[in-house]
């Protein structure tokens, strides 16, 4: 194991920072919001929204089981991604900082589903008029940049092996 069998520090600062700042938006938000109703914050484009989304990204359902499905799928998630971290040399901060955004993002999400059977809490609200992004939250942005994040690095990664292997001379 790269860090010799010591769980990443880098990668639980910041799926943990990424699980605090969710919960405590998410309660600021519900302590100060009626479900449904909105407050602009930068014009019509930038609102904040209160709903509850018993599925999963964009509203996906998969039945009156959802909540414990998505439950599931993100245990699952964040012990995949521990594993990951886990052999993930300490030196790769940004593949741990990627791993974790997604981490703490798919815990917050799951804190949301244990906390309440409505569904997870969601009030990040982007559009203009009709046309409007699903309504989200800060885990969903932790998992969404962590995604890209961790799509960046495998790329670079495979890059550098590439580069690598052309650059050895052959015998």
């Amino acid at each position: 194991m790269p860090n010799g069998g010591k769980p990443p520090w880098l990668f639980g600062v910041t799926a943990g920072v990424v699980v605090l700042v969710d919960l405590l938006t998410k309660l600021l938000v519900q302590a100060s919001f009626a479900h449904g109703q909105a407050r602009q914050v930068a014009g019509e484009w930038f609102q904040l929204r209160l709903v509850y989304n018993p599925g999963a990204a964009f509203g996906l359902s998969l039945g009156a089981y959802s909540r414990w499905i998505f439950f599931a799928i993100a245990i699952v998630a964040v012990v995949l991604l521990w594993r990951m971290a886990r052999n993930t040399p300490a030196t790769d901060r940004f593949r741990l900082v990627a791993l974790g955004l997604i981490a703490g993002g798919a815990a917050g999400n799951l804190i949301d589903r244990i906390r309440s059977p409505i569904g997870v809490v969601d009030f990040l609200d982007l559009g203009l008029g009709a046309l409007r992004w699903p309504t989200f939250n800060v885990a969903d942005v932790g998992v969404s940049c962590g995604a890209i994040a961790l799509a960046i690095s495998l790329w670079l990664e495979d890059a550098r092996t590439t580069a690598a292997s052309h650059a050895t001379p052959a015998s």
